[in-house]
C-alpha cells in the first residue's frame, strides 16, 4: 500500500491540518520570542545585581527544569492549583515563548557584550548618546552576530513543538500516529511511508529557514 494511505479517506488533509497546527504553535512561538528576547536581552545587560539575579535566575529555570514538565505544570497545574483551564495549543504557545525569551535573551546579551569595548568608548568620545551609540554602534553588530544562533533556535522551536502531542494537539505527529494506530493491521509498514511524510513536511517548514540564514550571512560578509 505504501503512500496509498495518504489517499484513503481523510488521512492527507488531517495531516495537513496537524501540520498547520504545527505551524501555528511555532511561528506564534518563534515570532513573539523573538521581540520578548531582544527586551529580555538588553534588561540582562543592565548593571544592576538585582536585575541581573532575578534574569540568572529566570535564564537558568528555564534551563534546568525539561520543556516537558513546564508543559505538564502549565497545562495540568494552572487547571488543578489556580482553576485556570487553558486549551493545549494556548498552553503550547505561552510554554514556548516563556523558553524562547530565555534562550533568545541570553544570545542577544551575548551579542551585545561582545562589541569590543573601545568602539563604545570611541563613539562617546565622538559625540553620541547612548540612545545613538546603540542604534549604529551595538544593534547593527549585534544583528550580524546573533542571526545564525537565532535561526538555529527558530529551527528548535519548531521541531520541538511536537511535544504538544503529549497534552493531546492534534498537530502532524499526533495525527500521525493515528493513522499508523488505524492501518497497521492492514500495512505493516504503514509507521516507515508516515513518518517519512511528516520528516518531509517539517523539512519544508525548516529548511527555508536555513537558506534564509545562509541569505544574510553572504550578504553581510560581501
Amino acid at each position: 500500500m505504501g503512500l496509498n494511505l495518504l489517499w484513503e479517506g481523510s488521512n492527507l488533509s488531517r495531516l495537513l491540518n496537524g501540520l498547520a497546527i504545527t505551524a501555528e504553535i511555532a511561528f506564534i512561538s518563534v515570532f513573539s520570542a523573538c521581540i520578548f528576547g531582544v527586551v529580555f536581552g538588553l534588561i540582562m545587560t543592565i548593571r544592576n545585581k538585582w536585575v541581573q539575579a532575578i534574569s540568572h535566575f529566570y535564564l537558568e529555570f528555564v534551563r534546568i527544569i525539561p520543556l516537558l514538565a513546564l508543559l505538564f505544570i502549565a497545562y495540568f497545574g494552572l487547571a488543578k492549583w489556580f482553576d485556570i483551564h487553558l486549551n493545549g495549543i494556548t498552553v503550547c504557545i505561552l510554554v514556548f515563548i516563556f523558553w524562547g525569551t530565555a534562550e533568545m535573551g541570553d544570545l542577544i546579551r551575548g551579542a551585545l557584550t561582545s562589541i569590543e569595548k573601545h568602539q563604545l568608548e570611541s563613539a562617546y568620545a565622538l559625540g553620541l548618546n547612548r540612545l545613538q551609540t546603540f542604534y549604529y554602534i551595538l544593534l547593527p553588530q549585534s544583528i550580524k552576530r546573533v542571526t545564525p544562533s537565532a535561526i538555529n533556535l527558530f529551527t528548535r522551536m519548531v521541531k520541538t513543538s511536537s511535544l504538544a502531542m503529549l497534552i493531546g494537539v492534534l498537530e502532524v505527529i499526533k495525527v500521525g500516529q493515528q493513522i499508523i494506530e488505524t492501518s497497521l493491521f492492514t500495512d505493516p509498514s504503514a509507521a516507515l511511508w508516515i513518518y517519512g511524510v511528516i520528516f518531509m513536511l517539517y523539512f519544508v517548514i525548516c529548511y527555508p529557514l536555513s537558506l534564509f540564514s545562509r541569505y544574510l550571512e553572504k550578504r553581510w560578509i560581501d
